[in-house]
């Protein structure tokens, strides 16, 4: 998840010279075969549908949609749809001489989902004719554009966001369904869905917000519940195991041991107390 004020930053301080704007079609059911990227670019789709791989991770791309990638990076994609798959390629070179610690942001793959925005398609022209103009006048013109189309993608971005729920309430939501179903089967698709999200935007929030990823989350919130039913009595371990979500005691009783660094019987020895003889 890439927090779209942050990539502005970064692309508003750097050094970032175009270095080549091209405009591409794959058919239906065509593609290109995994290769290796050697430049940072954005893609960005003009019409069409498509999935694409980047180092293992699927990105499916819609008319607006702006794929990222960076040098060294393995990637593969083929047109989904029932028509062909429009896209341009925009790439820059990158200047890191300012920038400061830590992985850059510009390294990473990712797509960002600004909407529609107006007039994107005579943007890009303008971008195509005077990056292939000669003169610096034309090459001024163009990053001016390039600029001016990123500004457009990231604003875009940033108005879904705010039109959306915030994601912390959507996450305190998220926690209290957990907190109610800890007994059900979960699966972080499931709950991602169930809460109108993507599996990779929702792991993130959730992370971001509790501190845990979703399902160790689940993991955790099942195990209290579990030691609150040993030290309530002493029921039989697999009854303790049904009851917060796994038909498995042996499983239960592992998992139980990586979180307490003790079995479920083991626990009830020490925690529950005899009654009292009279």
């Amino acid at each position: 998840m890439i927090d779209v004020d942050e990539l502005a930053a970064v692309l508003a301080n750097g050094s970032r010279d175009i270095e080549g704007v091209y405009r591409f079609v794959i058919q239906p059911k065509s593609g290109l075969r995994e290769f290796r990227t050697v430049k940072h670019g954005f893609l960005i789709t003009i019409a069409g549908e498509a999935r694409i791989r980047a180092n293992g991770s699927d990105y499916y791309m819609r008319p607006g949609s702006v794929f990222h990638a960076a040098p060294d990076m393995h990637l593969e994609w083929q047109a989904t749809g029932l028509s062909p798959f429009k896209y341009d390629l925009l790439f820059y070179s990158l200047n890191k001489s300012g920038d400061v610690g830590g992985e850059h942001l510009c390294d990473r793959h990712f797509v960002l989902e600004p909407g529609a925005i107006p007039g994107m398609l005579e943007w890009l022209d303008m971008l195509h004719q005077n990056n292939h103009a000669a003169g610096g006048i034309a090459k001024l013109r163009a990053k001016q554009i390039f600029l001016s189309i990123m500004h457009q993608v990231l604003a875009g971005c940033q108005r879904q966001e705010s039109a959306s729920p915030s994601a912390k309430k959507v996450i305190e939501d998220a926690v209290a369904y957990v907190n109610g179903h800890y007994m059900n089967t979960l699966t972080l698709s499931e709950l991602a869905e169930l809460h109108a999200m993507s599996p990779k935007r929702f792991s993130y929030y959730f992370h971001k917000y509790t501190g845990f990823r979703p399902i160790d989350y689940v993991i955790h919130y099942r195990m209290e519940k579990a030691r609150e039913l040993l030290k309530a009595g002493k029921f039989p371990i697999r009854d303790v195991a049904a009851s917060v979500g796994y038909a498995n005691p042996l499983y239960f009783s592992r998992v139980f041991q990586q979180k307490f660094g003790m079995s479920p019987s083991a626990y009830n020895k020490i925690y529950v107390s005899e009654p009292p003889v009279s």
